[in-house]
Parts: C-alpha cells; structure tokens; sequence
C-alpha cells in the first residue's frame, strides 16, 4: 500500500506523490567512501529531585519566589479569551514582527523578543535578500531566529537527533559539520535491511593477489590492505537495488547512450556484410547461399529487435569483507558501473569500517553521484550498504540541523545538533516504512543516546494508541527520556485524519503544517501571497478515533533544503507535514540545547508541557485546535516557560476517560459523531494520574506529592465539571457531564483543564479534549440534503456533519460553484467512522475553470454520520480577491442486501438475495463479476529462530526472534498474483506483531517481489513458485501459534475469462433457464429476492480446486445522475461476493478392456509381465550419483537388456536414465552410452510400419484402430525421443572431438561420421556420410523440429553449419518458450553464441542477466 504520508516536490502548490513519507502527495501510501502526530504524554527523565529536600516544598517555594502577589485563583479560560481577544497577526512575512501572543505569559515574564536593533548572528547581503532567503529555509515564525539571537550558543549543540526516515546522505550540502566544528552526521543505518548483502562465503587469493567475486568476476585484492587471516568474505549486490527509481531512471537514460553507440556499430557491421554477400551472389539460387543471405538478414533483426527490446537491469556489485586485525572493513568492486575501464576496481577503493566508527562515505561513480556507507554485522557474515531510498530524509535532516557557513540564512533550526540517520524506509518496497526498520531505528536510538526523534512517516490506523511499535516507542521515551516528534499526516482537511503512528500515539508530538505569507512567496513562488498565515489544506486534522486532540502544535510545513547529490541539485522545495515535524524537532533541539548547557534534567514530558502551553494560538475559534493543535510552535516563550519551571518536579498526568459504566473501553477525551450521542446528556468519568521517572524516590516525592488543581470547562453551557481537585500520587477521578441536546449542528470544540491554584502562570497541567459533531438529521423521504450559499476564500473550509439514514448505500452529490474569476481548485471528501477500523474516506481533487456544476456517487454506510468537508486549496486562486461560492445537493439512495457479503455455495448452485429500498423509489438492476481466484495454501516448512544479536536485540536484552514461513505452489494459468495472510496484512502500526515481509521467487532462486503488511500484485507465468514469509517478534510463543498460517493466493482472471454472472426471478430459473431477472423498480421499503446462477463448470479456472474461491463485486443500483445520453453506472456501493469451488465433476471412465484382451493372456503371462515391469520400475529409480552406484545400475540394466531384448519400454527408461545422467567424469555416462541407448530404441521401432499406419485414414468409431493409433502413437514418440537425443549426443561427441585433437592425437571415441560413403545435408557430394545429418533428417519425418521440444537441435544445427545468426533466433525462440521456467543451459548457449558472433557488449549484457536470473541463494530479509 502507499502511505497516505508520501514523499514529494512541490511547485507553486503542486504536489507528486512518490512513496510513504509523509510530505504531501497527491492521494495514494541509495567508498571507497562513497555515500508522521494524539496528545502524546512524555517520559519523565531521571535524577531530578534533590536528595533530604522535600520537592513539595520546593515547589510551594518556587512559586513564592517566583508569582507572589499574583491571583492564584483566576480563572484560566477567562484570561485566556482576555488574550484571544486581543488582535493577533496572522502575518509573519516581516522579519521584525515579534508579537507573538501566548495564553500563558504575562509581563512577569518578560519580553521574549529581541528589539528591531538587535544585531542579528545571521548576515543578511540585503533585505530583500534576506526576506527570500528566510521564505526558503522559515523559522523566525517559531521564535527561533529570535531564540538565537539571545543564546546564539543554544543553537542545538550537545543534542543527538535521530532522523527516522528515508536516509541521510552524509555528503549533502549542510551536513558536513556542526557550529561548533563536531561531525554532523554521526551515524548513517540501514534499519530495514533492504542493502544487506550475504558475505558468509569465504575465499583465499591466488598467488597473483586475485580471488573469485560472488558474481564470478576476479578481483585483485589491495596488497597493503591487512587481513592476517587470508580470508576474504564475498557477495554480490545488483546497483539498481539500492537506488531510487529517479536514479535508475536517469543512469538508464545515461546508460543506454552507450549501449546505443554500440548497437549502431554492429547493426551497420552486419548491414556491411549483407551488402558485400549481395555484391557478390545477386541472384542465388544454391539452398546453402539461401540459407546463408537469410543468415544474414536474421543477424540484422536480431540486432534491431535487441535494440527495441532493451532492458537495462543495471550493473553487479562485488563486496568483499575483511578483518584487518583491528575493525571489520569492507570494499566494493564497482567497475561494472563506471563509464570508463580501470575504474572502480576493487584495489582501488578504500576500505571503510561501520560508519560510527570512522564516519566515511564513499561515491559509486561520478556518473551516479550516490554515497553510500558501508556497516557489518554478525562477525562479517552480513555486509551493509547504505544508501538512501529518496530525496525525504536529507531534505529532513537539513530542516531539523543543516550548517550552512556561508549562508546561515538557509540553516536548518538547529545548525549545531548532530544527525543519526535511521533509514526505515525501504528500497524493495519503493521507500515504504517496514517493521524491522521501525524496531531498529528505536535499538539505534538508544545506542546513539540520542535525544530526540523525528518522523516524518505515518499512515491511517483503525486502533489509535496501540501496536508493537507504539509500545516501543513509549519505551523509549518513558526509559530513556527521548522527546519522539512525528508528522500528523496529510490527509486533511477533514476530521480524524491525523495518521499513526505521530497523531495517534500518546507518546509522540503530532506536528501539524502551516504556511506563511513569506513561504508563499519565497518558497512555493506565489504570484500574491496569502496576507495571513493559515494551515495547509492538507494539514491533517484531530481529533483522534478515541477523542484525543490528534494535532499537539504547528510548525512551518515548507522549506527549500539540502537533498542528496545523485539528485544533482544542492536542495530542493517539499512541503507537508514531513517538513513541519523537523522544523518543530529543530526548535525543541534548541531549547534541549539550552537545558543541556546549563546544565538541567530533560524531562520529555516537562518540555512538552512547556511546548503546548506556549504556543501561539492563531485563531479565536476553539475549533481551531483541532486543526492547529496548541497553536504554533514558539522556542523562545517555551524557554521562558522552561526557566520558571526548573525547580518543579517532572510529573506527567496521564488522563484516561470512560464512558459512565463502560470501564472496558479506556478512551483518551469525548468524542460523540453520532445523532444519538446528541440527543441527550452523558456522564464520563476522568481518572488523573500523576506519573513520575522509575527511579523516583518514594518518600521524597511521591509521598508529599500533593496538588490543589482547579478544574474549569471551557463551555459550561454544554461541558460541566467539579470545581476543584485534590490530586495526590496515587491519582484522582472525577466525573464530567456532557450535555450537546441544545447545541447547533456543526462541530463544538471545548475542553476541561486542571489548572494548578498556586501557579496558573503553568497553565493546563492536562486537558480532556471534548469533541462533538453534532448532525443533521433528515426527516424527509426520499432524504436530501442541501447547503447553500457556502463562500470559499484560499484555504477555506466548509464542514457539515449529517445522520447518514439507515439503510443507506450510496449518495450523489451535484457540486456547483459561482462567483469567481479564476480557476479554483477543491477538496471534496466524505468521511465516516466505524469503531476499530480505518476512516472510511470517500475523496476527490477537483478543477473548476469557470462557474459550473459537477456531480459525484459514494458509497456510504447507513446509519453513520458522515462529516462532508469541502476546501479551497490554500494556493488556488490567490491571484483573484473574488470569493467563490458554492452549493451542494447530496441524494440518499438504498438498495439494501440482507446479507452485506454475498456467498455462493458450488453445490447448492444458487444463492438468494434479497434485496431492500430503504428510502425512497429505486431500480434493482444487479450486476456481479468474478474476477479473481483465491486458493489457499498451507507452510511446507516453519522456521523458528532468533535474529542477529548485534541488530535485533531489544534495548532491555528482550531477543527478536523470527518465524520463516515456506509455501509452494504452482500456476497453471499465467496473470497477477497477489499473496495475502489477512490476520496479518494491512495493518503496519495497529499490529502487535513488529514486521511481516515475503519474497516470492522462481524455481531458480529468483526474487520476483517482495512485500509486507500491504502486498501488491506481481505477474506470474505458469511454473513453479516459492513464497518466504518472515514474520517478527520477541515473544515465541505468539510465533508458535503462526506456524500453520493459511496463505491466501489471489489470481486476478483475465477480462476475457472474468465469469459475469447471470440471475433468475425464481429459483427454479436457475435450472430451466427461464424466467431471468433484469431490473425491477421497487417503492420505498418494498424488497424483493433473486436468485444467482452459479456459474457452469466449464467456466471454472482449472486451477480453482476444491476449498478454493472465485472472488468478485455486485452491486444492486445505477446512479441516477451524471449519465446523460449513456447507460446508468453501476452505483458505487459494491459488495463482496464468494463462490465457493464445488468438487469437479468425475471425468468420464474409459471403456472397459475387451473380455478377450483378457483371456488372450496366461495367468504365467500376466505374472511375468507385471514382474518386468517392476524391475524395470526398479531399474528407473536406481540412484546413479557415484561411479559405484553407476556401475551396478549398468550390470542390472544389461541383464535386463538381456532378458527383455524387444522390449520398447525397458530401452526408453534406460535412455532416459543414461541420457538424464550425461557428462564428464567417472560418475556420468559417457556420449557414447548415449548413442548406444537410442539406437536400442531405434532398433526396436519398425519405421516403415509406422510410415503405413499413419498414411492410412484410421476410422475414428473403430475401437481396435484406437488402440492401434494409441500403440503407434507411443512408438513414434519413442522414435522421435531417442533420435532427439541422439542427435544431441552426437554434436556433443563432436564437440569433444574437437577439443581433444587439441590436446592430442589419439581418437578413442567413435567417429561422427560414417566410414560409408554417402551425401550429407550438409557436406559436398563425394564426402563421407553425416550421421548428425541423417538423424537429423531421420527425426524430420516424424516430428515437428520447430516445436519447443526439439527446437534445441535446430539450434545446435545451425551453429553447427555457421549460420549463427538463425541459430540465435531459434534460441530466442526457445527461451521464451514459457510452458518451463527458464533454464541456466539456454542462456549460457546464447551467451556463447553472442561470442562466436564478436557480438561482445551483447555477450556483457547477457552474462550480468545471468546473475539476475539465476542467483546462487535468496537474498537476505
């Protein structure tokens, strides 16, 4: 699946959509130093209580020192309207605009901006200048330029960021060093293994200082590289695995020039040579001159057929593993790769260790400009490299950290932190995120005591707050007092759009994306820039399924920053909520810079604290924070916050809600969508507790803990809650009630905060977010809904929440839109929510050029309320100050199945349905498809082992342990294939097991796909397969329970075998054919039934056995608009429907032997028969492995010969054996065997009384002449066999020959040739007789030498005569012959031929195919 957080380049508010980062796409989910959001709760850190001092008290003192004189008993919310009241600029496009306003500071707190005549640490060349460069890289809007101007040393230094994502290039621009002179970069991981190469081979060098690649190349190793041991660890890697499709694509296009280069000299070689042939024979007429033009003409087809067909799958590269005595070094052969010869050779390049140690990269060639690192683990056994999967992650980095020396403008937020690149996205999989990645990335975290985590990943989830790497990361963060920041999503603007895991977990900061005037302007090149910063319209929105908030705060969602060199450009612009969460993680990097410095404890959940309660709110709407969470991110005001709180204790309050007596369900705020929920008051009850570090002490701390909290709602009028609240350790719970039966219909946002008596200045010390959707409920029949007069500015947002009727199963919509004066582009979305299952999220992206109407169809699920949102995009029609207007009709419609799957049972033949209009009038026009098989298969093997200890090993010394799962199968019918384990597929973060991935391969080790939690589809030919499934986890016992887990294979049918199904009024019509149902119109509540015809045998896929599905849609309805002068439109509302495969009708018996056959034949007859054919079933499956074992077989087979000398079938089974164990060496059959076998068989077949049964008409009513023509058939099969491989022998034999008078005179072998006198196909008349010619021609009378199974001699036989180039195009023929998986003997054959024809780029090409398609083992997971 594509993450619907996607990495991509924006222009003037243009998206692309590229893989699962969460930088905003359109919809959806890479030497020799060469190289996504809930209200989350923090992990208190260690050690910060005094020892003998009680904390209470302190605290009662700090407050005292601090506040005194202050009104400890105001309310908060009233304040805080004070201050939302005020007029906040939007607009932060001016450098010295410092009027940032923030609920919870006052003027005891100072003034956190620098005056305008402060001298700024960052150089400006001019002002205007300056404004544009500050557009690109923005942070003056968080408070950062100003933060730094007051601290210039808290500029990150002493803090460690971990940047989950696609990779780092440690080579970009700004990323080479800190300020202060460190390393940037301080560690590059692959985390997901997608660059692992098997290195456990190991290889000696040859007295020349050569030994032997993994690929077959031979590489000279550097003589003045250490290695005391003399052991080289080799592998191999195809390049193009580890880069991105934009650098495939790019080094393809490069790559080819050459290619075309030389292909363009040999194809005018080869015109060159036809011409000289046509010169000198004009008009020939002699067969071998014919043969010979025609030769040569091939030659010139193959070449241009080459040339259309061209599939570059890029160069080898070698690894070689060594220890030096000292460190595990490794280097890499990269010749294959380089433009010119002598370079990239394997001495040449420069050992490199695991990049923590000695921080090198290297650079694959100057043609690709792609840096990798290298790392090994697991003793050397497992090479490394890293490179990255996508521009995302530098781009990341560089927002969060980059140093830019000359132009400090174009910094990132914290020019002095250090990076640790955590590569989670993997290259298999098109930079998706993968589990292992994910666990990986946290262990390395840990390793690299890094402080802070960004993520800019995510997707949608259908349970917030739960996973296996939810609760590791909670881990991490509770522990090891790491602050996790994650992107919110992009898939807003509607409600409950925030993605897992940033928006959904409790334990990261959700980051949401907003856009300023200046970053309009600068970065995304507006022609007029908003006047007033706003959130990006695909910014997504809370809350979150469970009622938490969804979006902490906002950060800066654009930025032009560094990305990596193979994209041959020093940065690039991105926006999206992957650019918002390091702009955010910078500035937290800041202020853990300042805490650091001065020498404080980091508590993860005293600084958030800091963060949401001082950031500034944007809008007077409370609604609003469901869009920009706390408000916009301010690093100076939360270090001011931070100051005053320095001798707090670092207490967390967890908050966890339930609804009155439903204690089952643990909820984190209130949330009611539903009409019922509106209707009436419910009581929820509030349980606080106060969390403190694990090595918190007892009696000091937690004891005297006790806080006077006062609690306020933000909107009595709907929300009631006690007034006060005494909170001690153990924790409190109080009860609120919520009362939403006078409210409007629309979206009520308000919350209940716990305010500290003594010290409001701290702000909420937590908040129970409180939600309500209140619907519009339709009275009406048939139901309508219409909203009017909607006026839509850039950005602006239009929601309506509506009661969904039951029954329904589909809306249309008609859009229409008046009023402007340019073109507009919308949102429009319909959002649904089902309890533990994704958003149902209806969407679409749509372009008004002028006033007009468009109209939609959705499905819908009834009885839901649904949240129809639409939005202006935040960049479309800028230019124009005319606001749009709009209205909107949608139609309710119901063809409701009592069933919502619909199942079809083989034996039963039919399946009724009935069917129900809900709501008004409606047309039953069903229509079905089975359009794909499922067969289910079962593990032919389960591995159960634990993982690398260096790699996989949990921080607490919990050991990851992985279950290998083997399935085979086999296809008998080319098409898609898609596996699918539905326990475990879709879903990546809601899954308590950490990683699931598979790799399917070909009977030759080859890896066709791979996939994960969202398998795709890949193209099978007919043949044998293997799927490895490895699934991980630290608990074996849950590994156990998977060991005979079910595979479910969908093939997808043809169009032209897709079974449409036909239907029947009674269920009688199934059989008689009569009476079939078309349509009916039925009246509001009126149902009616049907019945399904299964579908007839012959239309059943041969491969669909018993147990197995046909798969496909029905629908019941035709949409009614939008289809003028056309058919109606199947409605939009599909449902599953299952046929289930019958057993297969019993195939017809074949006639009974005649009586006579029977008494024809003894009882000593019969004996002795079924006697020779056991020993002959004997003798075939006999082991011929050793010399031993070959010469007792050929004794038995001798004696068999012997004693069953006309028998035809012992000759067969003997050549077949002899032929089947063909070679060289005292355990193989010699050629000569060979021959002897088939001319047994050959001796025992009489040809001319095959050539008179199958020149005469045989009557096909004639029982005997059938069993005659079966018996005939058999021989000459036998014949044709045995002179096949006859024929084969004997050009081997003369290959051999041949390679003998080389070596010496003496002829042991028998000659090829007859010593008889005779004419050859092939020789001139008065020369000795061809045997291969006359058995050539022998074979000719009886078969079809162009069928695939004899079209190997044809092959050898042109070679043979010199006409190479017919003896390619047969080859060719042959191999793509797809009824055999491909074999290793074909293409060695070509690759051959491609030589004697000084076809030699060709010969290159085809032998790196050659290590693609026949591997010598199955990559690593």
């Amino acid at each position: 699946m594509l993450s619907s957080h996607i990495g991509h380049l924006i222009a003037s508010g243009e998206s692309l959509r590229l893989g699962s980062p969460s930088c905003l796409n359109l919809k959806a989910r890479k030497g020799c130093v060469h190289r996504r959001r809930g209200l989350p709760a923090f992990a208190l850190s260690r050690g910060n209580a005094k020892r003998g001092v009680c904390p209470q008290r302190s605290l009662r003192a700090a407050i005292k020192k601090n506040f005194k004189g202050q009104d400890l008993q105001s309310s908060w919310f009233s304040s805080n309207r004070e201050l939302r009241n005020q007029d906040f600029s939007r607009s932060f496009s001016f450098p010295g605009s410092q009027e940032i306003n923030s609920p919870f500071f006052d003027d005891n707190m100072g003034a956190s901006g620098a005056s305008e005549g402060t001298k700024s640490t960052e150089p400006t060349s001019s002002s205007k200048d300056s404004h544009f460069l500050e557009g690109l890289m923005p942070k003056r809007e968080i408070g950062a330029v100003r933060f730094l101007e007051e601290h210039p040393h808290y500029d990150g230094r002493g803090v460690k960021i971990a940047i989950f994502d696609s990779g780092v290039d440690p080579s970009a621009a700004g990323l080479q060093v800190t300020t202060d002179g460190k390393p940037k970069v301080i560690d590059v991981l692959d985390c997901t293994g997608s660059g692992d190469v098997d290195t456990s081979t190991i290889v000696k060098s040859d007295a020349d200082g050569f030994i032997t690649g993994a690929s077959g190349a031979r590489l000279q190793v550097n003589k003045e590289w250490k290695n005391p041991t003399g052991e080289w660890r080799v592998g191999s890697k195809l390049a193009f695995s580890l880069f991105t499709d934009t650098l495939i694509s790019r080094l393809k296009v490069e790559r080819k020039k050459k290619w075309d280069e030389k292909q363009r000299e040999l194809q005018t070689d080869a015109l060159r040579q036809l011409s000289a042939f046509d010169l000198k024979h004009p008009q020939p007429t002699e067969p071998s001159l014919k043969k010979a033009r025609e030769d040569l003409q091939t030659r010139i087809d193959l070449l241009q057929k080459q040339s259309d067909s061209y599939e570059d799958n890029g160069p080898v590269i070698d690894a070689v593993v060594w220890h030096d005595g000292d460190l595990w070094r490794a280097a890499l052969d990269t010749q294959d790769m380089e433009e010119e010869s002598g370079l990239g050779k394997l001495a040449d390049c420069i050992p490199l260790t695991n990049y923590r140690i000695e921080r090198q990269y290297g650079i694959f060639t100057r043609m690709d400009a792609c840096s990798y690192v290298l790392n090994i683990f697991d003793d050397g056994n497992v090479l490394s490299i890293v490179t990255d999967c996508s521009p995302h992650g530098t781009h990341v980095a560089g927002i969060t950290a980059a140093h830019h020396p000359e132009e400090p403008l174009l910094n990132g937020v914290a020019p002095g932190a250090q990076i640790v690149s955590c590569k989670i996205g993997d290259t298999r999989l098109g930079s998706m995120e993968i589990g292992t990645g994910l666990v990986r990335a946290l262990i390395a975290v840990v390793e690299n005591k890094c402080d802070l985590i960004n993520m800019s990943y995510g997707e949608p989830t259908s349970m917030p707050n739960y996973g296996r790497f939810v609760q590791l990361a909670e881990e991490v963060v509770n522990k090891h007092g790491v602050i996790f920041v994650s992107s919110a999503g992009n898939n807003g603007p509607s409600l409950t759009t925030v993605g897992a895991p940033g928006g959904t977990s409790s334990s990261i900061l959700s980051i949401g994306a907003f856009v300023t005037p200046s970053m309009a302007a600068s970065a995304h090149s507006l022609v007029e820039a908003p006047t007033e910063g706003l959130q990006y319209t695909w910014s997504s929105r809370g809350p979150t399924a469970d009622g938490d908030l969804g979006v902490g705060i906002s950060a800066l969602g654009g930025a032009v920053a560094p990305v990596p060199k193979w994209t041959l450009q020093p940065r690039m612009l991105m926006n999206g909520t992957s650019m918002s969460s390091p702009c955010a993680c910078g500035g937290v990097a800041l202020i853990l810079s300042s805490l650091k410095a001065e020498g404080r404890a980091i508590s993860p959940h005293v600084v958030r604290k800091a963060l949401e309660n001082t950031a500034a709110q944007v809008h007077n709407v409370p609604e609003e924070a469901l869009t920009i969470g706390r408000g916009l991110l301010q690093v100076d005001r939360t270090y001011e916050y931070l100051q005053k709180c320095k001798d707090l204790p670092p207490v967390h309050y967890k908050v966890e809600v339930s609804r009155g007596t439903n204690s089952g369900v643990t909820l984190r705020g209130v949330y009611l969508r539903e009409a019922f929920d509106s209707r009436q008051a419910s009581e929820w009850n509030i349980t606080v507790k106060p969390t403190f570090p694990e090595d918190a002490d007892n009696l000091n701390l937690l004891v005297p803990f006790e806080e006077r909290v006062k609690l306020e709602s933000g909107n009595p009028s709907f929300v009631k809650c006690p007034e006060y609240l005494l909170l001690t350790n153990n924790g409190r719970t109080f009860n609120i009630v919520v009362d939403p039966s006078a409210l409007k219909e629309g979206l009520h946002y308000t919350e209940v905060v716990g305010i500290d008596t003594e010290a409001p200045w701290r702000g909420p010390l937590f908040r129970i977010p409180v939600t309500i959707c209140k619907p519009l409920e339709l009275k009406s029949l048939p139901p309508v809904a219409k909203f009017s007069d909607l006026s839509f500015v850039p950005g602006g947002i239009e929601r309506r929440f509506i009661s969904v009727p039951e029954g329904t199963t589909w809306a249309e919509a008609t859009l229409r839109m008046a009023g402007f004066d340019t073109p507009r582009r919308f949102y429009v979305n319909a959002v649904q929510l089902i309890p533990k299952k994704r958003p149902v999220v209806w969407s679409s992206f749509v372009n008004f050029q002028a006033p007009s109407s468009k109209t939609f169809a959705f499905p819908l699920i009834g009885g839901v309320t649904m949240e129809l949102t639409i939005a202006q995009f935040w960049s479309s029609g800028n230019g124009s100050h005319v606001p749009a207007t709009a209205e909107i009709e949608i139609e309710y419609h119901s063809l409701l199945a009592v069933d919502n799957e619909v199942l079809v049972k083989g034996s039963e033949a039919t399946a009724r349905v009935d069917v129900k209009a809900a709501l008004g009038t409606e047309t039953l026009v069903p229509s079905a498809t089975l359009n794909k098989v499922r067969i289910p298969y079962r593990p032919v093997e389960a591995k159960l082992a634990p993982l690398s200890a260096t790699r996989d090993k949990l921080t607490d010394g919990r050991q990851i342990n992985a279950l290998t799962l083997t399935y085979k199968f086999s296809i008998t019918e080319g098409g898609n294939v898609t596996p699918r384990l539905p326990i475990l597929n879709d879903r990546m973060y809601d899954n308590e097991f950490e990683s699931q991935f598979f790799m399917l391969c070909d009977s030759n080790k080859r890896v066709l796909a791979t996939g994960d939690v969202y398998p795709t589809s890949v193209k099978l030919s007919k043949g044998d397969y293997t799927l490895l499934l490895h699934i991980r986890h630290n608990n074996m016992s849950y590994l156990e329970k998977l060991k005979k887990a079910v595979l479910l294979l969908d093939r997808n049918l043809e169009d032209k075998n897709s079974i449409k199904l036909s239907f029947s009024s009674h269920i009688d019509g199934v059989i008689t054919g009569a009476d079939p149902f078309k349509s009916v119109q039925l009246a509001a509540g009126e149902s009616r039934p049907f019945y399904i015809v299964a579908p007839a045998d012959d239309k059943i896929p041969k491969d669909a056995t018993l147990g197995s599905l046909l798969l496909g849609e029905i629908s019941y309805g035709e949409v009614s608009i939008g289809n003028k002068g056309k058919e109606g439109a199947a409605s939009p509302a599909k449902s599953t429907i299952s046929f289930v495969v019958p057993p297969p009708p019993k195939k017809d018996e074949e006639k009974p032997k005649e009586k006579e056959d029977d008494v024809k034949k003894s009882v000593t007859e019969v004996l002795e028969e079924e006697v020779r054919d056991a020993k002959i079933k004997v003798l075939s499956a006999l082991p011929v492995s050793t010399k031993e074992e070959r010469e007792e077989w050929e004794k038995l087979a001798d004696t068999l010969k012997a004693t069953y000398s006309t028998h035809l079938q012992l000759m067969v089974e003997i050549l077949n054996k002899i032929s089947g164990s063909q070679g060289k060496g005292e355990e193989k059959f010699s050629v000569a065997k060979v021959i002897e076998a088939a001319d047994d068989v050959i001796r025992l077949v009489d040809t001319g009384a095959l050539a008179r049964h199958f020149s005469m008409k045989c009557e096909a009513e004639d029982a005997n002449a059938a069993k005659v023509r079966k018996e005939m058939d058999k021989q000459r099969d036998a014949l044709a066999d045995a002179l096949y491989k006859k024929a084969l022998a004997l050009l081997q034999l003369e290959e051999d020959q041949g390679t003998q008078k080389d070596d010496t005179q003496a002829q042991e072998a028998p000659s090829v040739k007859s010593e008889t006198s005779g004419v050859s196909a092939s020789s001139p008349l008065g020369q000795e007789t061809d045997k291969f010619e006359e058995t050539y021609a022998e074979l000719r009378k009886w078969a079809d030498i162009n069928s695939p199974k004899y079209l190997l001699l044809t092959v050898k036989r042109e070679r043979r005569a010199g006409r190479l180039g017919s003896s390619l195009k047969h080859l060719n023929d042959l191999i793509q012959d797809e009824s055999k998986p491909p074999q290793k003997n074909l293409y060695e054959l070509r690759i051959k031929l491609l030589e004697e024809l000084e076809w030699s780029h060709l010969a290159d090409y085809e032998r790196k195919w050659l290590s693609v398609r026949f591997p010598s083992s199955i990559p690593p997971f």
